[in-house]
């Protein structure tokens, strides 16, 4: 009768552990994403018109680069105020490229913008199908094994966020 009933205990302990365990899933998004022909499409857009934007850039620079050139041979031969002039002018031009560099290439510049507008809407997609499949395959956790994004999908009831906040309050 000790041995039916320890049986039936450990049975119901192995039950209890094996009804709560989480369900985990591992997900490249990076190589989902390569998989797409849009994603790709819209990764050669942005290399594209990034390519544009340096070469552009670059030629300005070259602009500089003349400019100061031909300001260094005729140093000697300016009076003090033609040089200050060439040397603002000179100052200008820099600040005017660096300011496009910035416009185009900043953290909130265009080709921030555009990589928004082309790409999110299809990361949208992805993290869509990604919840869609967690919650009809009924994992708990998805995560990301292809960069440092961690998490994808949490089951709402693992999320313990507002308890820490009544917590901390």
């Amino acid at each position: 009768m000790k041995k039916y009933i320890l049986s039936l205990a450990v049975l119901f302990f192995v039950g209890t552990v094996t009804i709560s365990a989480q369900r985990i899933a591992v997900v490249d998004i990076n190589q989902v994403l390569e998989n797409l022909p849009e994603y790709n499409q819209a990764q050669k857009d942005l290399d594209k018109q990034a390519a544009t934007w340096r070469s552009e850039i670059a030629q300005e620079y070259d602009v500089i680069k003349s400019m100061y050139n031909k300001y260094q041979a005729e140093q000697v031969l300016l009076s003090d105020e033609v040089r200050k002039q060439r040397e603002e002018e000179i100052v200008n031009k820099e600040k005017s490229v660096r300011e496009m560099q910035k416009q185009r290439f900043g953290p909130e510049g265009a080709l921030f913008k555009r990589r928004q507008a082309l790409v999110q809407p299809i990361q949208d997609k992805v993290y869509s199908a990604i919840e869609d499949y967690a919650n009809s395959k009924e994992f708990d956790f998805i995560l990301d094994k292809g960069s440092a994004a961690g998490l994808l999908f949490v089951n709402s009831k693992f999320d313990k966020t507002e308890d820490i906040i009544d917590r901390v309050n």
